[in-house]
């Protein structure tokens, strides 16, 4: 019923630049719909009668099983337009932390995006070996037009490439913060999201400068559905809030992929869960995007998803 992570949203303050970025730079060149108008059932989130809004769902070309997921666009036209990215953002904070976009080769991906494509390099490319399996990977990070965290990954150990020159291949997995790493797992885990990858409790010294304070503890894991892209829960030992409003720059949601959101949603429901409005329907012109939010353990903005595009 549950298939992963869909897609992430990336609150964007015009739409045009975000698109270079994202379709020119990053390789989500599918538009699969790109929609205007005002969004139905956010009425909670939002704490406003409407939100009008530009969508714009992209898809990589090279999408692989191990980077299957989507992106998806969001600039806010109503009110005072997109919010800013929350302030004191590091990694991990209660809140969407990054979009984590696989690679096949991530030295030379990076080197391109850096040097010949003007991206703000957040962090240079790293090798390590990820506990408790031992497993290998290859990560850097870029910022988004917005200042929003981008990690490319490959994951080395796991899964070898396509054929192909270096490159980018969708999103493996959102990273967020959390309160409460043993709810997070539990909630999840019954979406689906069983297979472990990565457990580690200490500092990861290369994102040191993103912190603007003493550097916290950080107990991540990195979780991987059966089909779809993966979550990686972060608990920070010293938490800030920075989920910030619906919409506002740099990643800001992300959603679950279903074949039948009103049973998904009354799954869910029998589990007690809260949904933050009833299923909603968008005729986006292509088809049709479905989806409704629902209240997680930690608030943040989460969202069932069903596309018919």
């Amino acid at each position: 019923m549950f298939a992963g992570v869909d897609h992430v949203g990336i609150g964007v303050a015009e739409m045009e630049s975000a698109l270079e970025f994202f379709s020119g730079r990053l390789g989500f060149s599918e538009v699969l719909f790109d929609w205007t108008g005002e969004l139905p059932g956010l009425e909670e989130l939002t704490r406003a009668s409407r939100t009008r809004a530009r969508v714009v769902m992209l898809a990589s070309r090279w999408a692989t099983p191990i980077g299957p997921g989507r992106i998806r666009l969001v600039q806010t036209l109503s009110g005072d337009g997109t919010p800013p990215l929350p302030e004191g953002m590091g990694w991990g904070e209660l809140g969407i932390s990054e979009v984590c976009v696989h690679a096949r080769g991530v030295e030379l991906v990076h080197k391109e995006l850096v040097e010949s494509l003007g991206c703000v390099e957040l962090m240079e490319p790293q090798s390590i070996v990820c506990t408790p399996f031992e497993v290998s990977c290859d990560l850097s990070y870029v910022a988004d037009p917005g200042g929003g965290k981008i990690e490319v990954l490959e994951w080395t150990g796991l899964w070898r490439s396509l054929p192909g020159e270096a490159r980018l291949e969708g999103v493996n997995h959102v990273a967020f913060g959390v309160r409460d790493m043993q709810a997070t797992r539990e909630f999840y885990g019954r979406l689906g999201f069983s297979h472990l990858v990565l457990e580690s409790d200490g500092f990861f010294e290369p994102m040191r400068p993103w912190y603007p304070r003493q550097m916290p503890r950080q107990h991540m894991i990195l979780v991987l559905p059966g089909q779809g892209a993966g979550i990686e829960p972060v608990r920070l030992a010293e938490l800030t809030d920075c989920a910030g409003e619906w919409g506002h720059l740099g990643p800001m949601d992300f959603a679950i992929g279903v074949s039948n959101l009103e049973r998904a949603v009354a799954e869910l429901r029998s589990w007690g869960v809260v949904f933050h409005s009833d299923p909603v329907t968008v005729d986006v012109g292509s088809g049709e995007w479905r989806y409704a939010y629902f209240a997680d353990p930690d608030g943040l903005y989460v969202c069932l998803s069903e596309g018919r595009y």
